[in-house]
């Protein structure tokens, strides 16, 4: 299987299964046990989740069929192959690799874990949860080295099945069982608990502001995950893109059902240790075992699919992205695919290590690895829709925002002054690339010093794709060619934006 079939199938995927891949890598052990857990021991807090869900999905609306556009034409596979075609700069690509690879491992390390915590509770605690991580990704890792990302969209199938039809029977049923329904259970939680629905619920300090500033944080940043990212490349056509933006919110359906059971465990299992356990631990002590059976599959495979696409896309962005154009220039595409290959199963191994020495619940581990996708939007969205920002510019409110993030996140000002500090980071960063591009505009001598070479941009007719593509002309990058900077070009470029 050549590169371009195991990171992207070949561009050919219709819209069941973009929405199927998209499906499988978005609704993970995070939905399954991180939404229940932060709905039992949080609160209030929890009901971001449901703030974000429709809006990342009116962001992908606007961006994926663009980036779908410059994929199409420059036969781009990864995120980092975007940065480095829109702005020209080798050490620029290679660097967002690195913050996709770093951010990616702790969104394993959630599956990981979860996996472990399945398997744990599920047997009983006859079996531990370090060596059920260990079988658990040495299998997904395997998986991934065969079948590449076409494999996992189709066995997605299977898991999306089984995740529904879990979540809506356990959200249903066990808030029924034990006390009639979901109302009256609401009823016995404002009783019992009465802060635990209201800012800051069970926290001290997770208030409106951080709600607000968590929500956009997560609305913008999403799509900049790698694997995402890169799944827009899968498509047929942009009109696919489009259409999965309006149809995904149907999948958020299961999330309101994971905070019934958060809050019924709250109820009926109190002084939990830990409260990534009470959906299944609810499941446990409410039904026969082969139900937990069942459960506990489901469970497997929302850990194992996406983890499979996240170790594929870190890979792909470690060997093609970083490792070639810094190290071995001279690679083919072939050497790309089997180094990507070994690196399933070096980042499976760093994975597997953070899951068994960390302690950060789910929830936790994936605001982290949020804030710093996150800090890669203005490079995207202003690459698309101005003509005005720079190479040197985005390298800067990068690496500025990077740097706020990771100070504020691991010295424990989480949140800062009430704000969520992925937040507060972007904000900066947005404001370090507008300065820093208006002082150095596209032909300023500090672009040139970083590379010989800028973009020609110019209006491309996306009708002429094949079917399916939309009839209106969008933005695209059509030559890396150009040796000298093009006011004009980038002009006719943002011209075409506006006008799609």
């Amino acid at each position: 299987m050549d590169l371009e079939q195991w990171t992207v199938g070949g561009r050919g995927f219709g819209l069941v299964l973009v929405w199927l891949l998209m499906a499988g890598e978005i609704f993970t052990t995070f939905t399954f046990f991180g939404a229940s857990g932060w709905a039992y021991s949080k609160g209030g807090p929890v009901l971001y989740i449901l703030g974000y869900s429709p809006l990342i999905y009116i962001v992908s609306f606007f961006i994926l069929p663009l980036i779908w556009e410059v994929g199409r034409t420059h036969g781009l596979q990864t995120q980092a192959d975007f940065f480095q075609v829109r702005y020209g700069n080798t050490y620029l690509g290679a660097f967002v690799a690195l913050v996709g690879v770093v951010c990616l491992i702790p969104y394993v390390q959630i599956q990981v874990t979860g996996l472990g915590i399945i398997v744990e509770i599920a047997s009983f605690g006859a079996i531990h949860r370090t060596p059920a991580m260990i079988i658990g990704l040495a299998l997904v890792a395997g998986f991934v080295f065969v079948s590449g990302v076409r494999g996992v969209a189709w066995v997605s199938i299977i898991k999306d099945l089984l995740l529904l039809g879990a979540a809506i029977f356990i959200g249903i049923a066990v808030p029924r069982i034990y006390f009639g329904g979901i109302g009256p259970m609401f009823a016995s939680l404002v009783q019992t608990k009465p802060n635990h629905m209201v800012m800051p619920g069970a926290t001290k300090d997770l208030g409106h502001a951080w709600y607000v500033t968590t929500v956009l944080m997560i609305s913008f940043g999403f799509y900049m995950w790698p694997q995402y990212f890169a799944a827009s490349f899968t498509a047929k056509s942009g009109r696919i893109l489009r259409r999965n933006a309006v149809i995904m919110p149907l999948y958020a359906i299961t999330m309101p059902l994971m905070f019934f059971i958060g809050f019924s465990a709250l109820l009926i299992l109190p002084g939990l240790s830990n409260g990534d356990l009470s959906m299944l631990m609810i499941v446990r002590k409410t039904f026969p075992a082969w139900f937990l059976g069942v459960v506990g599959g489901a469970g497997a495979l929302t850990a194992m699919v996406p983890a499979a696409i996240q170790l594929l896309t870190g890979a792909t962005l470690y060997s093609k992205n970083l490792f070639r154009p810094i190290l071995a220039p001279g690679m083919t595409d072939q050497q790309v695919a089997k180094l990507a290959k070994v690196m399933v199963l070096v980042l499976t191994s760093g994975a597997v290590l953070l899951a068994v020495y960390s302690s950060m619940s789910l929830v936790s581990l994936w605001l982290l690895g949020s804030a710093g996708v996150a800090q890669l939007f203005p490079g995207v969205v202003l690459g698309l829709f101005s003509r005005r920002v720079t190479t040197s510019g985005i390298f800067a409110g990068l690496v500025t925002g990077l740097a706020i993030a990771v100070f504020l996140m691991l010295t424990g000002r989480d949140p800062f002054y009430g704000l969520n500090p992925g937040f507060v980071a972007l904000c900066f960063n947005f404001v370090v690339t507008g300065v820093v591009s208006r002082t150095s505009n596209a032909c300023g001598s500090s672009d040139r010093c970083a590379f010989d070479s800028s973009l020609l941009l110019t209006p491309h007719v996306s009708g002429s794709a094949g079917a399916g593509g939309s009839k209106r002309p969008v933005a695209v990058i059509t030559s890396l060619a150009a040796r000298r900077c093009s006011h004009l070009a980038r002009h006719r470029f943002h011209s075409v934006v506006r006008s799609a």
